[in-house]
């Protein structure tokens, strides 16, 4: 069976500018070789909206850096209590990256 759909003029509501594009790839790039060196090593790192995180960088994807940070507290079902969690987050709505120890 071959459904056909009808014809449906799409309107595009937002399109990154070129240059917009290649900037934001480069603080990717950037961003990205940084968590890869300094992975296991404890960081303070501010986001763009202003959120302030201090944790372990435990890993990093061209996209994702992956911090290990402490919620006291926290408590998961069969494994008993634990006050680590891992945060994720996207590597260019990154702004400062500080080295801690």
């Amino acid at each position: 069976m071959n459904v056909q759909y009808p014809a449906m003029q799409q309107q595009v509501l937002y399109q990154a500018e070129p240059s917009s594009v290649q900037t934001l790839k480069s603080i990717q790039d950037r961003t990205h070789h940084i968590c890869k060196t300094y992975i296991n090593r404890r960081v303070r790192i501010q986001t763009l909206s202003g959120h302030v995180h201090e944790g372990v960088i435990v890993g990093c994807d061209d996209r994702l850096l992956y911090l290990r940070i402490s919620k006291p507290g926290i408590h998961r079902a069969f494994y008993g209590p634990s006050d680590e969690a891992i945060l994720t987050l996207v590597l260019f709505e990154l702004l400062v990256i500080v080295l801690l120890s």
